[in-house]
């Protein structure tokens, strides 16, 4: 299933999430088990409560990023449906994120059981690692 970004839908055509929630521009990459994202932070509005002088992205929200290339991955596989994040392990995050920053997202699935996904996850700036972390996820089909 390799794709370029040419022919990789956008994430709104694969995921439920919808801004100010949407946490990925564009999917670079998309295998049957490794995705690529990317996110370029710029005036998010929990900039104005989060430090305001020193504004930084929310941990929180890289994980959140993360956790939506790894459901772009596993509903491209899928179909149509939610991944619900069940748990995340081996949680370390290196520097910190700021406006103007491009969050580059990279998971790669480790597992897989029944409706369970668990993926290795890393987010960098500039090929400086951000943040790395386990995530683990529950496949959840469309309801009709």
């Amino acid at each position: 299933m390799k794709q370029s970004s040419q022919t990789l839908p956008l994430p709104q055509a694969i995921l439920p999430h919808r801004p100010p929630f949407l946490f990925l521009e564009a999917v670079t990459r998309c295998t049957d088990t490794q995705a690529e994202a990317y996110f370029t932070f710029s005036d998010e509005a929990f900039f104005a409560g989060h430090f305001p002088d020193y504004p930084v992205v929310p941990g929180v929200i890289l994980l959140e990023g993360l956790a939506q290339t790894l459901a772009y991955l596993a509903l491209r596989l899928a179909g149509p449906g939610v991944v619900l994040l069940t748990g995340v392990d081996s949680c370390k995050i290196r520097r910190s994120v700021a406006p103007g920053d491009r969050v580059d997202y990279a998971v790669e699935v480790t597992r897989t059981r029944l409706k369970m996904v668990v993926a290795e996850g890393i987010v960098s700036v500039d090929g400086q690692l951000v943040l790395k972390a386990e995530l683990r996820g529950i496949i959840e089909p469309e309801q009709d």
